[in-house]
Order: structure tokens, then sequence, then C-alpha cells
């Protein structure tokens, strides 16, 4: 006998697949945050016209949190304030300026202050912490050293490359590209280019043109 589905059970998962896929299309609709639903109130502040999508990831410490207006967050983001949902803060710790644009599984955890200027745009899967783990006392398990945490700012205007990372302590200035994958480490001067573990600058606007950044003279200087 034949293996082959029959017409009417092809139909049948046809349909099947129309279903789900109009049923997770009014999930994404219904379960997204918007100005005004209950989810949103929670907020520090909840800006006009900004959408978290849905699902999120992991989403706590929403007091502490302002995004401003006319953001677009995407999917399966990671959006946190303090250290756990237990932890509350009495300041605001992420600061989302308007116009943001933070692509599908980034990552924002924040434990004092993180800065995202106006027109910040990201790929998918940016992780940006002011946060960082110990490792000096041998004796207890990394997870649980905490070192002190240092605050980040990333200037307006900014691009954030596919799976880029920018850690503590770090300040990204105005108009900044940020290749995919990079590592940031160090901080990024106005109106340049960066790629590469750890982040270097290759380009730079000067004089009203791009220029190549020399590897030798900006190591040495």
């Amino acid at each position: 006998m034949s293996s082959r589905p029959s017409r009417w059970t092809e139909r049948l998962r046809e349909l099947a697949g129309d279903l789900l896929q109009e049923a997770w299309e009014r999930a994404e609709r219904v379960g997204s945050i918007r100005p005004g639903s209950r989810r949103a109130r929670r907020f520090g502040a909840f800006g006009d016209d900004t959408v978290i999508c849905f699902p999120m990831a992991a989403l706590f410490g929403e007091r502490s949190i302002h995004v401003g207006a006319g953001c677009l967050l995407g999917p399966y983001m990671s959006l946190s304030a303090g250290v756990s949902p237990l932890d509350i803060r009495d300041h605001p710790v992420v600061h989302i300026g308007d116009r943001c644009l933070l692509g599908k599984g980034t990552g924002i955890v924040g434990h004092q202050s993180i800065v995202l200027g106006d027109d910040v745009w990201t790929g998918h899967h940016v992780y940006i912490t002011d946060a960082n783990h110990g490792y000096q006392d041998v004796d207890v398990p990394i997870g649980r050293q905490f070192a002190p945490p240092r605050p980040v700012r990333i200037g307006d205007a900014s691009w954030l490359g596919h799976g880029a990372i920018v850690v503590g302590g770090v300040t990204i200035g105005r108009h900044v590209v940020v290749g995919a994958g990079a590592v940031v480490t160090g901080d990024l001067p106005d109106y340049s280019v960066a790629v590469g573990n750890p982040a270097r600058v290759i380009r730079r606007y000067v004089d009203g043109e791009w220029t190549r950044v020399d590897a030798a003279a900006e190591t040495s200087g």
C-alpha cells in the first residue's frame, strides 16, 4: 500500500497549518505591549506609538525602565532592570530614547545605568549590559560573584550590527556603526565605524568625509 497521505489528510494538514498561523498572528497582535495597556503602565515611562513585540523572552523591573516614543522592540527580547524580579530599584536604570528599533532576540540587562539615545537601531541578538561577574574568590561560584556595575551610554543615531556585544563602562558616541559580532569593551568616538573583538575603530568622519584609520596610528595614539 502507498504511504502517501490521502488528499483529505493533506487538506486537513493545510487547514490546521492555516489555523495555527492565524492564531499565532493574533497572539502577536494581542500579546504585544502597547501604550495604555496594563503592562505598559508598569514602566517608568512608555512613549506613544511604541510597541514591544510578543513574545518577550524576559521582562522585569519595568518601573525602572523608560522607553521613548515611536520605538519598536522586536520579539524574543530580554529587558530587565535589577538583578532579579525581587530586586526593585528606586531610580531609572534603563533609558531607551525615541524612535529606537531593537532587533529580535536583543538583550538589555541593566543593574545601574544603560542609556540609549534617540534613533538607535540594532540588528538581531545584540547584547547590552552594565553588569559583570567576578571570579577572584575560588571558593564561590562565578555566577554568584558580582562585579560593580559600570554605566553604558550609546549615542544618538548609532547602529549596532547583528550579534554585537556592549559591556559595562562603555560609551559609544553619536552616529557610530558597530559591526556585526563586534565586542565593545572600550569607548568609541562620535562618527566612527568599529569592528572586531575587541572592537577597534577602522573609519572616522573627518573634515566632511569618511576616512580609514591607520591601525598603528590608532594604537600608538
